[in-house]
């Protein structure tokens, strides 16, 4: 819709988009002759009747004129557009050799991320918790905080679960209590075995924790020399395998491995003493010893071979293991390149002794059951608290750790498929070696080297998790975010983390109970993956900020860099296992909800906040660009709010139906003002602003508060119109209450201030709404039953009326009220058409609304409109007089009182005589000379208090200084005043004829009006606008107070310039 109807259409004819209609014709005829309208006639120009409204909406079109255009403008964009290129999946194979060559750069550009927030200030416990929550707010600090400590935690328990596994398997295998009997229990009876190992491996670890971190430090030199002894062990045995590689032999089966755990030679038969006889890999596919035995159709049509299992660097073995051969669980290991004949049963071949895949292998699988391994970055940061230098510790000890760690995990991949038979890296357990520590072999000089710091490497990673979870934790919890893990905060007298680390050591056994490795490996990748994407985050955002407070000492880093990282985390966690991820996410969000919603605010000068500033520095720039499109259109309010002497609020309904109205969307900005100077009334001030702010919290009121201190409330509510508001988000609606004492107030400053609150609104081109008896409103704790929400569309003035009623029913208050709009019709107006016409608009508007049109017959005016027209002239021409009497007389008393102040400097006169003068004048005048003296007499006891501190008088006593001369003169003023009163005889007055018309209206409407929407829970009105000449103020306000005579709550409309509403989509 536009302002006005000769502007609906375009130069070419063509209707724009926003019209409220899709054909139309100019009409400027708009003049209204009759009595029933009379209240609205001086806006007929630009807020037409209804009825000639809706004579121009008689012809629609199903094909809107928006819709078209918008099809032109696709067409005129269609050569521009682009071929996209699809991706081929044939390129696959090589973004998987790019992601496994990308896992280890990923935590470097996370350390790097690390570094430079790390030395960004000082860093006290919670490490990498710290670093995100300082950065990025609590919300996002605490839910990634608590992320990564379960994932640390989890990994103390896949660190404890790969001791226990190393203990069982290659040390102390006899020490196993759960024993398989039958071949498929096995893997029930290892994980049983190592969930009671595991907690009792637990239990202990805790204890050393719980003693004191410092005996964790001493045992970490020692669980690292083991870690060094074993990596040079490794190497030194790889460059053994080139002159000397270690016999190690393989057993297969055409080209199946075998286990050998049954049988030691690998042969089906072997002759002793010239005797041919049977083996024991023999008797594991055939029915007996016996020569002609039954056996595995598979076995007979295949030879037995032996492969060396570890035939050194320089075999060429390398050029086998380069591909990946991925099989789903059950799967053989099989050597490829080797001849094989089928034969016999598939489906028996479980039960051969046959080395198979445990698990479906596939590449994310591998990069999950991987990452774990280059998870150990944070745990410096975990326990910056302990460090010295943190600044300094940080950033050195973590990027050295990650080169060094690199470069070991790429030449160990390397020189393990150079050195090693592709089956045997395939055999997970070392089935197909008697279950022997391939590693532990191929090292030097013993494999016990490696067994034992494979073990102290395990237990030297679950301490450090044991250690650095609790402290984690510990920070979290002190900060308050998180209230009901404040319990956790709590120590002992030292600070070590007691009930944290009670909590850690709870949820460490959860994954005990676990026990496989494979399923708690992806559980914490993305937990520490969640860390690691946050910390890269904060580091972007504090870079492309730049706030002042953004002054790392590392400075070999870069937003580009912290993005990439991110996008690896990402990547690599849906890579990973996408469930697991997305429930990771899941969890995330949730705590984030909780620590936003519940959670103690905390400001920390994060960069979110600064995001937000930038944010809506951009977004208030592009408003700036245009007003918003009708489409968009929607309340933006200021709400006139009063306080009483306490600063507390007046009417607290009018903010529970801002609520209402607005459901926290769009501006809402609650303003306040106080008379008086800012200097004196700051403290006032403060208390409103935190009154209102409490008000509007109570009604949960999303906006902003506003108080204002004036000299006056004119100019004061003059400056909220126009200035509140910051650009382009500014409002575009008044909200204000109903002046409902005003005919009792003896100041009309007040119903004056509220005539000119509306003009301003209106030269400001801002809609307008006046609720009357707004305390009776309903709270948002009310449910309004089956009712009515009843439009009174008298004029068109933007189609705000029927916007309010559908915003109203989305709030769960008015949501089962109805809507009604009346319309009405004078004589010469079609009543059935206008119907049908308003039936085809709230169509197209898409609103739900019964339509009634009432007719308005050009009755004659009754005496009782005449009457009252007659009394409310009097009246307004008493107050008229009254007022200029007092104005004159105020005039005569400044003079008094100026006399009496030099009267009373001068000292040397006598009060007495002046004062027998007063009492002697005041017992010889009148009833209206005693009102003079009583306002002297008060003026003057102002006077006096104000120049109290210069002048030595009795405050209780007040010196009257009349000369005879000036009560003579009063006295004669006095007189004339009278004199014109009595010549201008109020009783013998005639009304005006506009007022006469005026009134009639405002009747004749109320009449309609209260007959049909009495029993309304709201009814909205067309609010006629004041009049052009201001000397008819104090009759405008009689005309509104008799047309809302009878109805209780009504919200009175005034629209603001433009269209609000439209029919296209």
């Amino acid at each position: 819709l536009l302002n006005n109807l000769k502007d609906i259409t375009s130069r070419d004819g063509v209707p724009k988009e926003n019209s409220p209609f899709i054909n139309n014709t100019d009409d400027k005829g708009n003049s209204y002759d009759g009595t029933n309208m009379a209240l609205f006639e001086e806006e007929m120009d630009s807020n037409p009747m209804v009825s000639s409204f809706l004579s121009k909406l008689a012809n629609y079109t199903n094909l809107s004129q928006g819709a078209q255009e918008h099809e032109e403008a696709d067409d005129d964009e269609g050569p521009k557009k682009k071929a996209v290129k699809v991706f081929n999946m044939k390129h696959f194979n090589s973004v998987q050799l790019l992601f496994i060559n990308l896992v280890s750069p990923q935590t470097m550009l996370t350390a790097i991320s690390m570094s430079a927030i790390a030395t960004n200030g000082v860093v006290p416990a919670g490490g990498s918790y710290y670093m995100i929550s300082r950065s990025l707010g609590p919300e996002f600090g605490g839910a990634v905080g608590l992320c990564f400590y379960l994932g640390t935690t989890f990994a103390g328990s896949m660190y404890i679960l790969g001791t226990i596994e190393i203990l069982l398997t290659y040390m102390v295998p006899k020490a196993a209590i759960f024993v398989a009997d039958k071949k498929e229990d096995e893997l029930d009876a290892l994980l049983n075995n190592m969930r009671v190992y595991g907690t009792c491996c637990l239990a202990i670890m805790s204890v050393v924790v719980f003693v004191g971190v410092k005996y964790v430090n001493k045992l970490a030199l020692v669980f690292l020399a083991c870690v060094i002894l074993s990596i040079l062990a490794i190497y030194a045995g790889v460059i053994k395998t080139i002159f000397d590689p270690p016999y190690f032999p393989v057993c297969m089966l055409g080209n199946r491995t075998l286990k050998n755990h049954q049988f030691d030679k690998c042969n089906k038969i072997e002759v002793i003493d010239n005797i041919t006889v049977t083996t024991q890999l023999w008797n594991l596919f055939c029915d007996g010893s016996q020569l002609n035995a039954t056996c595995n159709e598979y076995f007979v049509n295949n030879n037995v071979t032996e492969l060396q299992g570890i035939p050194g660097l320089i075999s060429g073995v390398i050029s086998e293991n380069m591909w990946s051969t991925y099989g789903p669980l059950g799967m053989l290991v099989e050597k490829s390149n080797l001849p094989s004949v089928e034969g016999g049963d598939p489906t028996q071949d479980i039960y051969m002794p046959y080395v198979v895949n445990d698990i479906t292998t596939f590449f994310t699988l591998l990069v999950g059951i991987y990452f774990p391994s280059v998870t150990g970055i944070m745990a410096g940061s975990n326990r910056s608290g302990d460090l010295r230098d943190a600044q300094k510790s940080i950033p050195i000890g973590t990027i050295l750790a990650i080169t060094t760690t690199s470069i070991i995990y790429i030449t160990s991949v390397v020189l393990f498929g150079a050195c090693i038979e592709g089956v045997l890296l395939r055999d997970k357990f070392g089935d197909s070696v008697k279950g022997n520590l391939v590693i532990g072999t191929l090292s030097w000089p013993s494999p016990w080297v490696i067994v034992i710091g494979s073990f102290f490497s395990c237990c030297g990673a679950g301490l450090q998790s044991l250690t650095g979870a609790p402290r984690l934790l510990q920070a979290i919890a002190r900060d308050g975010i998180v209230p009901f893990l404040q319990v956790f905060g709590h120590g002992k007298a030292n600070g070590e983390p007691t009930w944290a680390l009670l909590l850690t050591a709870g949820i460490c056994e959860i994954g005990i109970l676990i026990a496989s490795l494979d399923a708690v490996a992806p559980i914490l990748s993305m937990f520490f993956l969640m860390c690691y994407l946050f910390v890269n985050l904060a580091c972007a955002v504090q870079t492309l900020l730049r706030t002042p407070n953004w002054r790392p000492r590392f400075k070999y880093y870069h937003w580009a860099l912290s993005f990439l990282g991110m996008s690896l985390c990402l990547a690599i966690m849906f890579i990973s296992s996408w469930y697991y991820a997305i429930v990771a996410m899941v969890i995330a969000g949730c705590i984030y909800k909780y620590i936003e919603y519940r959670g103690a605010e905390k400001e920390w000068g994060d960069g979110i906040r600064g995001l937000s500033l930038n944010a809506a520095r951009y977004a208030l720039n592009r408003l700036e660009d245009a007003p918003p499109h009708t489409k968009n259109w929607r309340p933006q309010l200021l709400v006139l709010l009063n306080v009483d002497s306490d600063q507390a609020v007046k009417h607290p309904r009018l903010v529970s139906f801002t609520t209402q109205l607005k459901a926290g969307k769009g501006l809402t900005i609650v303003g306040n003002v106080l008379q008086g100077t800012y200097l004196t009334k700051e403290s006032e001030s403060k208390k409103a602003e935190q009154n209102i702010k409490a008000a509007m919290s109570a009604e949960r009121t999303k906006g902003f508060c506003h108080v204002v201190v004036s000299s006056n409330l004119r100019d004061g509510v003059s400056h909220l119109i126009q200035s509140a508001g910051l650009g382009g988000m500014k409002h575009n609606t008044v909200l204000m209450a109903w002046p409902g004492a005003w005919k009792q107030s003896n100041d009309p400053q007040s119903w004056r201030n509220f005539i000119e609150t509306i003009r301003e609104t209106t030269a400001a081109h801002q809609a307008l709404l006046v609720a009357k008896n707004v305390d009776s409103f309903p709270t948002n704790q009310d449910r309004l039953g089956e009712g009515t929400i009843d439009v009174w569309w008298v004029v068109h003035d933007g189609g705000l009326l029927m916007l309010l009623p559908f915003l109203l029913r989305q709030h769960k208050v008015w949501r089962k009220c109805k809507m009604r709009i009346f319309t009405v019709a004078q004589m010469d107006d079609n009543s059935i058409q206008m119907k049908k016409d308003l039936q085809m608009f709230l169509y197209h508007l898409r609103l739900d609304a019964e339509v009634e049109v009432v007719e308005m017959h050009d009755n004659d005016i009754s005496a009782f409109t005449y009457e009252k027209t007659l009394v409310m002239e009097q009246r307004s021409q008493m107050l008229k007089q009254m007022h200029l009497s007092r104005t004159e007389r105020e005039r005569e008393i400044q003079s008094i009182t100026d006399e009496s102040r030099s009267s009373i400097r001068r000292k040397n006169q006598g009060p007495a005589e002046n004062a027998s003068l007063s009492r002697q004048s005041s017992t010889t005048e009148d009833a209206q000379e005693d009102e003079v003296a009583q306002l002297i007499h008060d003026r003057n006891t102002a006077s006096h208090a104000t120049i109290n501190d210069k002048v030595d008088a009795e405050p209780e006593q007040v010196h009257m200084t009349w000369t005879k001369d000036k009560l003579l003169t009063e006295r004669n003023r006095n007189r004339e005043c009278n004199a014109n009163v009595a010549v201008r005889d109020l009783f013998n007055m005639k009304p005006n004829q506009t007022n006469v018309r005026r009134m009639h209206t405002a009747v004749k409407l109320n009449e309609v009006v209260v007959n049909k929407s009495q029993g309304a829970h709201l009814v909205l009105l067309n609010m006629p606008g004041p009049p052009r000449n201001r000397g008819g103020d104090e009759n405008y306000m009689e005309f509104l107070e008799v047309l809302l005579e009878g109805l209780n709550r009504v919200l009175l409309v005034r629209g603001g310039g433009r269209e609000v509403i439209t029919i296209y989509s």
